[in-house]
């Protein structure tokens, strides 16, 4: 008997099912993965950033089609938006397949082929090695990145008196208006400063937000596009406007709309909060 179960047990752990608390990607569920790398040709050598937020689908199988909701990727000085792209996760995530077309700021295009296989990862977030080209008309670069999935926290906001509409606080954290002074509590990156006591969030549709400014300087959120320009990084949509948000003060915002929202303060545009706005889903976590 004995026997038996040893064999069974060595079995689990090398069909690569472990019950542990590592990182899961989930059907409808939403994702950030960003990271930097280069892009090569025979005669050239180029510096590339990718920032994608990924919102996952239906599962078949060990597969998971996903959808790129929104973002960019660099090559040097050229900002290229993500216009048509589809993400695959394979083996519950062990590889990420990602194709389609993006679109230069100055109206050249591109095609895109990536494959990354996972290298490491923790409870909240994978690090993955990517591969693949990047077509621009002649031109065929050879990528390769590192970069991080994380998931966006999903919030358990609280009833409000309507019994319909849900509401959280989210704080604008103190010294906020200073690039990179915010705070790293509770950060996967603590090189990664925080300027927000929420900057990823998952939520219902027709939840409130109530951001309450503790900083000593005034603040504004708008919702807004990517650009993928370094100096105009974001482009107001017009769904969320605060107006100016005084120090101490607080002010109440909802979101209706299925779908991304990035909110930024446009005099502090590192600041940026990404949420995802999607119906609750009962979904089994995906044992990896």
């Amino acid at each position: 008997m004995n026997t038996i179960i040893l064999g069974f047990l060595v079995l689990l752990a090398f069909s690569g099912f472990a019950f542990t608390n590592s990182f899961a990607i989930s059907p409808n569920s939403a994702f950030t993965l960003e990271g930097s790398g280069y892009a090569v040709t025979e005669n050239t050598i180029k510096t590339s950033e990718i920032d994608l937020a990924i919102s996952t689908q239906k599962q078949t199988g060990s597969s998971i089609a996903s959808s790129v909701e929104d973002g960019f990727i660099t090559l040097d000085d050229e900002d290229f938006l993500t216009t048509e792209l589809k993400a695959t996760m394979l083996r519950e995530g062990k590889y990420i397949r990602i194709n389609g077309v993006i679109d230069s700021d100055v109206g050249s295009q591109a095609s895109v082929s990536f494959f990354g296989k996972l290298i490491e990862e923790s409870k909240n977030a994978s690090i993955y090695g990517f591969t693949g080209r990047i077509t621009i008309n002649d031109d065929n670069y050879k990528i390769i990145y590192t970069a991080k999935l994380s998931e966006l926290s999903k919030i358990k906001s609280t009833p409000t008196e309507s019994k319909t509409d849900k509401k959280l606080i989210i704080h604008i954290l103190k010294d906020s208006s200073k690039q990179g002074a915010g705070s790293t509590i509770g950060s996967v990156d603590a090189s990664k400063f925080r300027h927000f006591s929420q900057d990823k969030i998952s939520v219902a549709p027709k939840t409130t937000i109530t951001f309450v400014n503790d900083d000593n300087v005034s603040h504004s959120i708008l919702s807004g596009k990517l650009t993928g320009d370094r100096y105009e990084q974001f482009i107001a949509d017009g769904r969320i406007s605060t107006g100016v948000i005084l120090p101490n003060q607080s002010i109440d915002i909802t979101l209706n709309d299925i779908g991304f929202y990035r909110l930024y303060d446009p005099n502090y545009p590192w600041m940026d909060i990404t949420a995802y706005v999607f119906p609750n889903v009962q979904s089994n976590v995906i044992l990896k």
